[in-house]
């Protein structure tokens, strides 16, 4: 992920969403979720008695399509209010520009980027108001509000050196509680994607590849008295302070496949406290595969690895993979698919934010195979500022998505 590039992107966004909404005094303005870097949740049993969609160990081993998978997505669905059928969402899109399209998305993701100044909760007044803002916008054009919580990146993407110091994790800890406490006002459901790339990153650092052995500041925490200091501790106190202040937030961990195999990332996620989630974060790309096929790629293009531009075997492939993971894991959470690129297919490179694509082509247009692997929703947006949007894509993701609807959606297994 190129921070820099797509950290321009949110302050952008974000001034769009401010002027449109009054700053933030307007709360039926147009709303922006805003591409930042990287792409979390955690809770496992709501303050309302219901299960958190399967997230108790109990249901660990089944990993056949059996009842309590069934249970486990249906239950997760049912919780948000939502028809029992895989959901689709959008990120990075203005309301308005939905509206135009006649968009109803079922989920709306947002960043929440930054530690200290210049972060999330300095962009309203009082402090953290963004948060309510854009939930509040969300839920009244009918769909959830989803968080990407992505603070790690603040001294830089890849730099764990923040982990151990109590300073930085103070402020970190502090944003994350301030998080929770207004996602528990919201009175609601409330998806949360815990910090996208960083557990690659304590994958790749940590000693033995084991975030049990890699120091951080965690247990000064009051609602984390007793975890160990490390960054697997980071994990469960993420989970373990949602559960205690914002029982109704369902969160989930992002794997990061670049950091060793399914069987070897199953075993780091387990560590970090990633079996406790409510689901568990895919990803596919979040760029065009046109931006990196360009003779001259702009800098947020400049990674990644041929074929870019996927066939059936492809997104096959990653099917099985997050399936293998999922097994590893032990247990039967639900998968969100998240950050999805959304270019259109063409059999040339395409141009800047009009570069070819064909992920939500395919998985709109074969949403049952998701289904069939315990999906219960898929998240498009671009991830970056040259990538294609609902904005450029030429009504692909609304004439889509409206033939998926009509069709009555993918059933959940």
């Amino acid at each position: 992920m190129n921070m820099c590039i797509r950290r321009c992107v949110a302050v952008l966004m974000l001034s769009a969403f401010l002027s449109s909404c009054g700053g933030g005094g307007n709360q039926g303005g147009g709303f922006a979720g805003l591409p930042v870097p990287g792409g979390g949740n955690a809770g496992a049993q709501g303050g309302d008695g219901q299960s958190g969609g399967g997230s108790g160990e109990g249901s660990a081993g089944n990993e056949d399509g059996g009842a309590s998978s069934v249970a486990a997505t249906t239950a997760l669905v049912t919780r948000l209010g939502k028809p029992a059928r895989v959901l689709v969402g959008l990120g990075s899109s203005s309301i308005e520009q939905m509206k135009l399209q006649d968009i109803r998305p079922d989920i709306v993701d947002t960043y929440l980027v930054g530690v200290g100044a210049g972060a999330w909760p300095t962009w309203n007044s009082p402090e953290g108001a963004y948060l309510t803002f854009t939930a509040q916008a969300i839920r009244a054009y009918g769909a959830v509000p989803m968080y990407t919580l992505y603070q790690m990146t603040a001294v830089g993407e890849g730099n764990l050196s923040g982990i151990n110091d109590p300073v930085f994790m103070d402020k970190y800890w502090a944003q994350v509680r301030l998080m929770y406490q207004l996602i528990a006002n919201l009175g609601g459901p409330v998806l949360i994607n815990l910090e996208p790339d960083f557990w690659g990153f304590v994958a790749s650092q940590a000693p033995g590849r084991d975030a049990t052995r890699l120091p951080a500041s965690v247990n000064n925490q009051p609602e984390c008295a007793g975890l160990p200091n490390t960054a697997a501790g980071i994990g469960q106190c993420l989970v373990q302070m949602g559960r205690q202040i914002a029982p109704k937030a369902l969160v989930g961990f992002p794997p990061s496949f670049w950091s060793g195999t399914a069987a070897e990332i199953g075993a780091q996620m387990r560590a970090v406290g990633a079996g406790k989630a409510d689901f568990i974060v895919a990803q596919t790309s979040d760029r065009d595969a046109g931006c990196r096929e360009v003779a001259s790629p702009p800098a947020e293009c400049q990674n990644g690895s041929a074929p870019f531009y996927w066939d059936e075997t492809s997104f096959r492939d990653s099917q099985r993979q997050i399936s293998d993971y999922r097994a590893v894991l032990g247990n039967d959470l639900p998968i969100l698919w998240w950050q999805t690129s959304m270019g259109v297919p063409s059999d040339t490179p395409g141009t800047d934010q009009h570069y070819r694509d064909n992920h939500v082509d395919y998985m709109l247009r074969n949403a049952q195979e998701y289904g069939d692997i315990h999906t219960f929703a898929l998240v498009f947006s671009p991830g970056g500022s040259h990538q294609t949007s609902i904005a450029t894509d030429g009504g692909q993701f609304a004439r889509l998505s409206g033939q998926y609807l009509a069709r009555g959606g993918a059933a959940l297994k």
